[in-house]
């Protein structure tokens, strides 16, 4: 083989009618090599961001159709050091809607946040800038292996200042020590809310950052996922894979910059799955989507993040997390419809006759609206065909669109529900009790989802002393403080979630419930579906408190009756699906 010379192609390369590159269309490496050769600067750093494709090759020596190259020889020098985001036979990617490629992006990242200030002395050398990005392209892009070429002592080279002190630096760094796996798991999640607190960052801000961190491996694990979803629906219609299925996905494979690994691994499991007791794929969706048997089909699902507050029994904020849910929408009502897992818990309290006794349930999983159902979205259901019951396109005494529809009846939250589901092919419902209750409480035991007491920061209710009668109700719950009195619904979403990511589960409004109502949870259902026996009584089951009731009304485990044709100011609703979205 020849001694050759690299050369960079572009877009506008080309090649002559022999099939060989047009050397003035392309950039020789020796021209680049003479021009740092003539500049004074002993310290230099080149990065290639690009597909090497066969151009530079592992320890210094680059392939080339026309022979090999010295990498040495042509880029070599003294104090210099050459980056270069793929090895010698990979693609290099970019993201579609992004100006930097993938490599460059945390190239930049690493300087900007100073997160490549790996050994935390205030400077970011090369080297460490490269383990920085090498890092973060693992995750996001494993099938790009970045490598790095050094002459001398160029990667001592030191490329910036790092603010050693800044917070959002700090929490950065110990983000990026407790999710190594992409993970934040319970321990560090409590370090990260200590670290975060005493930093004097915001939720927000700390949202932002490990948002910022995780990104990487969120977005492999999507590129993984929709890889396995396309492979299912290949194998629906043929297996064997043929010829050209097997060339599409081994293009899709590199668009989605997986390793042959994780296509072997993605590629046993699913033929593992297809074929283990079931005649095809089809048999096996077949049963999977029918009554027998159930399941959440996440592969459509989006996610969205928020905070979740914690507070102490004087209303004080005592603990911050982001919190992070997968949800669906039926993008022609803007409806979200979050989901909720399953488990067990405890519903009811000791407190009042009508919550006892606290008995445990096990809940399957189903989907809840994020908010109570607007007026706007009422109004375009409203215009829907009827089903059994007429209704009124603008029934609530306080206006705003955003705001919760109120001054319904459970009739016609009823009727609501069955026009939304000959729409969709979905069976939208109103919630049970006991789903109502395990939605609000989203994994606590407290009176609140936010803690042992409540406050007007935090949700829409009576915040200020009641005298109804003989009876003075106090404005506060427990040791918390008195607060404000609003006299009218606040627009939905206006406070903190809770860690499900629900919005407005206290206050506000109160919630129809499918049920009947019942003096108390003597002989109820433990398995989550609604206790239907009297349903020939006329009253229905309301949740959650509302804007014009005191604070001991909002709780998780407070119950109220109300006629079922009734209609009040404060009475709305939200809607569940037992089933997963359809594609």
């Amino acid at each position: 083989m020849s001694l050759a010379s690299s050369i960079s192609t572009s877009r506008s390369t080309r090649k002559n009618p022999q099939g060989k590159l047009n050397k003035g269309t392309a950039v020789p490496a020796g021209f680049v090599h003479d021009v740092m050769e003539n500049c004074d600067s002993k310290r230099q750093v080149v990065i290639l961001d690009c597909c090497n494709s066969g151009a530079f090759g592992e320890g210094m020596i680059a392939r080339y159709a026309e022979g090999t190259i010295d990498f040495k020889q042509q880029l070599g020098g003294e104090g210099r050091i050459v980056l270069t985001s793929s090895s010698a036979v990979e693609y290099s990617f970019e993201r579609k809607g992004e100006e930097l490629a993938i490599y460059t992006r945390y190239l930049v990242e690493g300087i900007e946040t100073g997160a490549a200030d790996l050994d935390r002395d205030g400077k970011i050398s090369v080297n460490e800038l490269h383990d920085y990005a090498k890092t973060r392209v693992s995750k996001a892009a494993p099938s790009m292996r970045p490598q790095r070429y050094i002459l001398q002592e160029g990667e001592k080279i030191f490329l910036a200042n790092s603010p050693v002190s800044d917070p959002k630096l700090l929490y950065r760094s110990t983000v990026e020590e407790f999710s190594q796996d992409g993970i934040i798991r319970p321990a560090g999640r409590r370090v990260l809310n200590r670290r975060s607190l005493s930093l004097g960052l915001t939720p927000e801000e700390a949202v932002a950052i490990e948002a910022e961190v995780l990104e990487p491996h969120r977005q492999h694990q999507h590129n993984l996922q929709e890889y396995e979803e396309v492979l299912r629906e290949e194998i629906e219609l043929e297996y064997p894979l043929g010829d050209r299925t097997l060339q599409e996905l081994k293009a899709l494979q590199k668009e989605l910059n997986l390793t042959d690994e994780n296509v072997e691994a993605i590629t046993a499991e699913v033929i593992r799955e297809s074929t283990q007791g079931f005649q095809s794929l089809t048999e096996l969706y077949s049963m999977l989507l029918s009554d027998e048997l159930l399941i959440e089909d996440t592969s459509t699902l989006e996610t969205f993040t928020f905070n979740i507050i914690t507070v102490n029994a004087k209303g004080e904020q005592i603990d911050h997390r982001p919190g992070r849910a997968e949800y669906f929408s039926e993008d022609f009502l803007k409806l979200d419809m979050v989901s909720i897992p399953s488990d067990s818990f405890t519903m009811g309290s000791t407190e009042h006759g009508s919550e006892k006794p606290p008995h445990k349930v096990t809940i399957a999983p189903f989907f809840m609206g994020k908010y109570p159902i607007t007026q706007d979205q009422w109004s375009a259901i409203a215009r829907l065909p009827k089903v059994n019951l007429d209704i009124a396109p603008d029934p609530s005494n306080f206006k705003g669109a955003n705001r919760p529809v109120e001054s319904v009846s459970w009739d016609e939250a009823v009727e609501f529900c069955d026009r939304l589901s000959k729409k969709t092919g979905k069976p939208y419902r109103l919630p049970s009790e006991v789903e109502w209750e395990y939605a609000c409480r989203a994994g606590t035991t407290t009176p609140f989802h936010f803690g042992e007491t409540i406050t007007t920061d935090l949700a829409n209710y009576r915040g200020t002393d009641w005298k109804h009668g003989d009876t003075t109700y106090p404005g506060n719950y427990g040791d918390g403080p008195k607060g404000i009195f609003r006299e009218q619904t606040t627009d939905v979403g206006s406070f903190s979630p809770n860690a499900f990511g629900l919005y407005d589960m206290h206050g506000n409004v109160w919630e129809w419930c499918a049920d009947p109502w019942h003096d108390n949870y003597e002989g109820a259902p433990v398995d989550g579906s609604a206790w239907l026996t009297n349903a020939e009584k006329p009253d229905r089951l309301l949740r959650g408190g509302s804007w014009n009731n005191p604070p001991w009304s909002c709780d998780s485990a407070s119950r109220l009756n109300y006629e079922a044709g009734g209609r009040d100011s404060d009475l709305s609703f939200r809607v569940v699906c037992s089933v997963p979205r359809t594609p």
